[in-house]
């Protein structure tokens, strides 16, 4: 709690100026500030704009990873906060401004009170937002140089009442794959449609099979979604379009699951190409896996939780959430949990969001917990 306002106050500094994925420089700059301040050796550039410092006792012992986004979302922030985002079309409305500021303020309290044993790995991560934030500190050598015994990671939850957490042992966050179509076909007026391939009528029908994938080809008992979420083709009425395109994602508890789903589009896609004779170009920009907590992490963090909040107030029985969050890339690293700490507020990404301040030393003290019950 004494560190409340400090945090408070560089959260607010960040949301005023908030920037999209790898575009994390006065963030970044911001948090090597904080960190160098506290006589940290700081790195950046890890993935782009990821920093990275190391708490280390200097004796022997495991070594705990935690991890904060960065990265706002592109759009607009409805708020009369004078802090509120000066940047149009850019709001922290997910939080990360909050995620990294109550990292910071454990960077504080763990130099001020330095675990007995091991180390602590500060992992600032750009780009969550879709953009393969976590995938990129990883190739850049984040766990070579740092190599983790655990990770850890928390997201505000507007899902669940202020006071009350969750963190579940096994698959907590969906799969993700972000699916884009290009269609290329032969143009033509609408009162001769033998003369011309239709790219708009193959989009049609992609838009329908795919969303068929679930029903017919992945088991009924397993969690999956797709979801068509953009169809374009065409000018006007009378004219038979040379292109179209659709774009959507895709979602499942299980990495099997996600790579089925994968394969299935593919041989829509192949299979409309050969039957119409249209070019079909299928891209996916981003995709990452489900983040999978380990039981022994999941355990841990919900004791510490239960420090913070009192354990009636831990859930370790809510099903999975729908979301997706790239944390499952250094989940598949090491084993770790990704805990949900929960706030009143419009839910993420709606652009009446509102981080609670409040939750910032609640964030920063379950951190604190999870280092001091595997350090000392």
């Amino acid at each position: 709690m004494a560190l409340a306002p400090r945090m408070t106050e560089w959260r607010h500094r960040i949301h005023a100026w908030p920037e999209l994925g790898f575009e994390e420089e006065r963030t970044s700059a911001l948090v090597a500030e904080v960190l160098t301040g506290l006589g940290l050796e700081v790195h950046t550039g890890l993935g782009g704009t990821g920093v990275v410092a190391v708490i280390d006792s200097g004796k022997p012992g495991m070594s705990i990873g935690l991890r904060a986004d960065m990265d706002a979302l592109p759009m607009d922030e409805q708020s009369d906060l004078p802090f509120r985002s000066q940047r149009p079309g850019v709001a922290h409305t997910c939080g990360h401004d909050g995620h990294t500021s109550a990292l910071l303020g454990t960077a504080q309290y763990l130099v001020a009170h330095p675990p007995a044993t091991g180390r602590v790995v500060l992992i600032f991560q750009p780009a969550e937002e879709g953009g393969r934030g976590a995938i990129k500190m990883v190739e850049d050598g984040l766990f070579t140089r740092w190599p983790c015994d655990e990770v850890y990671a928390f997201h505000n939850m507007p899902a669940l009442k202020t006071g009350e957490a969750s963190v579940r042992s096994g698959a907590t966050l969906q799969s993700l794959a972000v699916f884009e179509i290009e269609i290329e076909g032969v143009g033509g007026h609408a009162a001769a449609p033998h003369r011309a391939n239709d790219p708009l009528q193959v989009a049609a029908r992609l838009a329908v099979e795919i969303s068929a994938i679930v029903g017919r080809h992945i088991d009924p008992m397993e969690a999956a979604l797709i979801n068509v979420g953009k169809l374009q083709a065409g000018t006007t009425h009378n004219i038979i379009p040379s292109t179209a395109s659709l774009s959507g994602t895709m979602r499942s508890l299980s990495k099997d699951v996600h790579e089925e789903l994968l394969k299935r589009l593919r041989a829509l896609c192949e299979g409309h190409a050969q039957m119409t004779g249209c070019k079909i170009d299928l891209q996916i920009p981003h995709s990452c896996p489900p983040c999978v907590n380990a039981p022994e992490q999941a355990a841990l963090a919900a004791e510490a939780i239960g420090d913070v909040l009192g354990r009636g107030n831990v859930k370790t029985d809510m099903r999975a959430y729908p979301f997706s969050d790239d944390f499952s890339y250094m989940l598949e690293q090491w084993p770790g949990a990704y805990l949900f700490l929960g706030m009143d507020s419009a839910m993420c990404h709606h652009p009446t969001f509102r981080f609670d301040d409040q939750l910032l030393p609640v964030a920063a003290s379950v951190f604190a917990r999870i280092v001091q019950r595997r350090l000392g």
